[in-house]
């Protein structure tokens, strides 16, 4: 069992807005989301990230954002996890998903919506103000359980996003 738990929090891609009619839940992405979400997968493949687990709202522009991550992690579309706690998505319901996960989990991606994400991202890391549409922000706690998470050392903390130069 690793003394570090990485959390990786992912904000949707940019999604369409051309279908008033679409319920929110279905709205698809945009062709800059579908250009910016496999341009961060491969950021963060780059960086030599993996996940032992891909949790995403089960919004279709999260699910589609969390595979495009995924492909460009080497992980299995079939395991990314669909979790309703993400959508729309409260500060204290994603804790409890993250507190709860299992202890043999060392690398954890969360592909949900703002304002929450963003909001989560502050309270771990004040440096974290906002998370722009295909943000990823990186978290590495000094932890053995996940439930500790956010109440011990923060080891590394980094903030990714589309426009970043």
């Amino acid at each position: 069992m690793s003394s570090i738990k990485t959390l990786i929090l992912v904000r949707h891609a940019k999604s369409s807005w051309d279908d008033v009619a679409l319920p929110d839940k279905d709205r698809p992405l945009n062709d800059r989301g579908k250009r910016d979400a496999p341009k961060m997968g491969k950021r963060l493949a780059k960086r030599g990230a993996n996940v032992d687990l891909i949790l995403s709202s089960p919004a279709r522009r999260a699910i589609k954002t969390a595979k495009d991550f995924a492909d460009k992690l080497d992980y299995e579309l079939k395991d990314i996890s669909v979790d309703t706690r993400l959508y729309p998505g409260a500060v204290n319901d994603l804790l409890k998903i993250i507190h709860n996960l299992g202890k043999k989990l060392n690398r954890v991606m969360l592909v949900g919506h703002h304002p929450a994400l963003s909001q989560l991202a502050h309270r771990l890391s004040p440096d974290i103000v906002h998370m722009p549409t295909c943000a990823v922000a990186e978290f590495a706690f000094k932890a053995k359980l996940w439930r500790d998470v956010g109440k011990t050392t923060l080891v590394t903390v980094a903030l990714d996003f589309p426009k970043k130069p």
